[in-house]
């Protein structure tokens, strides 16, 4: 039996996830202008860069692919053409790990295999994927299928939950979720210790923990928390809990030592730690 066809809403979805959309969402919002007069720009645009830019295509890496997903910070039940997308790059082949896995399991037990990694590293890219962008954009079947897809895996695992934008209510808030990793950094955690606790990947954690050190750098540089949102292209929700947290390390010895730690090498949490201990192991 062919794949249903995709009802109309769903396509309406997809279109707000362009880079044509996304263009013009940032220059309506970075210019306070109207949708007409963002369309035009983005006709300027084209004309003057477009043959150049057809000349030296960008190309992903095999196995990966380029789309534009909603950022993570967008709440739940908003128009996805009002939300704020990030372009984001997926793993969908791993190569012969994967041949193999399709010779064993066939392509079901591939999308089932692959659909948690992809969200996850969605995730890690301050983005949600969709049922949509599963179907539509990744695997080329039936919203349907993504669906059964999805309450399979529930049902073999039902202690983590996988996180799609329709899901995020029942995962708990996405920021506080984000700021929980970066809060067991400077508690002191290793990224092993953290992915074990938050069942996400070293990656994911690397990539969080790397947003937060850039923040508190610009914090320190005494920017506000709308211009680290806008330097850092994150949502200002996330940056003022990074904030929170920052306001935190100020009062209390510990926190403050792993924030050093984490400053002092420039990115996430990891393996490597120096022989110094803690104020609090002293």
């Amino acid at each position: 039996m062919g794949m249903r066809r995709p009802r109309r809403e769903e396509l309406k979805r997809l279109e707000g996830k362009t880079l044509d959309a996304r263009f013009r969402s940032i220059i309506r919002d970075g210019l306070n202008c109207s949708p007409f007069e963002a369309e035009a720009v983005l006709d300027v645009v084209k004309e003057v860069y477009g043959p150049y830019l057809a000349e030296t295509p960008a190309a992903s890496p095999p196995g990966r692919i380029t789309l534009v997903a909603i950022a993570a910070d967008e709440p739940a039940g908003k128009a996805v053409s009002e939300c704020e997308t990030r372009t984001i790059s997926l793993t969908i082949h791993h190569g012969s790990r994967d041949d193999k896995l399709l010779q064993r399991e066939g392509t079901a037990g591939f999308r089932r295999a692959r659909i948690p990694e992809l969200c996850q590293e969605a995730l890690s890219q301050d983005a949600l994927l969709t049922r949509e962008d599963l179907a539509y954009r990744i695997f080329f079947v039936g919203v349907r299928t993504i669906s059964r897809d999805l309450k399979i895996l529930r049902e073999e695992n039902p202690v983590t939950p996988i996180p799609l934008r329709s899901t995020v209510h029942d995962i708990g808030p996405v920021l506080t979720h984000r700021v929980q990793i970066v809060r067991l950094a400077l508690e002191g955690k290793t990224t092993t210790q953290i992915c074990r606790i938050m069942h996400h990947s070293p990656q994911a954690v690397a990539n969080y923990l790397s947003t937060f050190v850039r923040c508190a750098q610009l914090a320190r540089r005494d920017m506000q928390v709308g211009q680290i949102a806008f330097l850092l292209r994150r949502g200002r929700g996330l940056m003022q809990r990074y904030l929170d947290l920052l306001q935190l390390c100020e009062e209390d010895k510990n926190l403050s030592y792993h924030l050093e730690e984490l400053l002092s090498r420039g990115q996430g949490a990891g393996e490597k730690r120096t022989d110094r201990r803690s104020p609090d192991e002293q």
